[in-house]
């Protein structure tokens, strides 16, 4: 099993930058893919990004291109989420989770932290 705690979250103007960490527990994290997903009031959750067990994959959603970055450090067990340029549509708990596989759809993965509150002001 892994367990999963995000931290980093908080309240930034529009344009500013946050960095989420999501610290994980247990021996498979290593071989593990992970993705960050956000939800924000009355929507549902949605994939943000993912990369894969090595760290060499990564996969985003269209609207976080070329702002967010997601990495991993597998000797610290953990993987980051880089967002920068901030837009008050960006505002949800952030939530990371773990998978066989990097994928885009919820469904496909197995443990999930509690998430983390991003808050973007205009």
């Amino acid at each position: 099993q892994v367990q999963l705690v995000e931290s980093g979250g908080g309240l930034v103007q529009a344009g500013g930058s946050l960095r989420l960490s999501c610290a994980a527990s247990g021996r498979t994290f290593s071989i593990s893919a992970m993705g960050w997903f956000r939800q924000a009031p009355g929507k549902d959750r949605e994939f943000v990004a993912a990369i894969s067990m090595s760290g060499v994959r990564t996969f985003y959603t269209d609207s976080v291109k070329g702002r967010f970055t997601i990495s991993r450090d597998n000797d610290k067990n953990t993987v980051y989420l880089q967002m920068n340029n901030l837009k008050p549509e960006d505002t949800a708990v952030y939530y990371c989770a773990a998978a066989p596989n990097p994928a885009p759809t919820r469904e496909k993965y197995d443990y999930w932290g509690q998430g983390t509150q991003v808050t973007v002001s205009s």
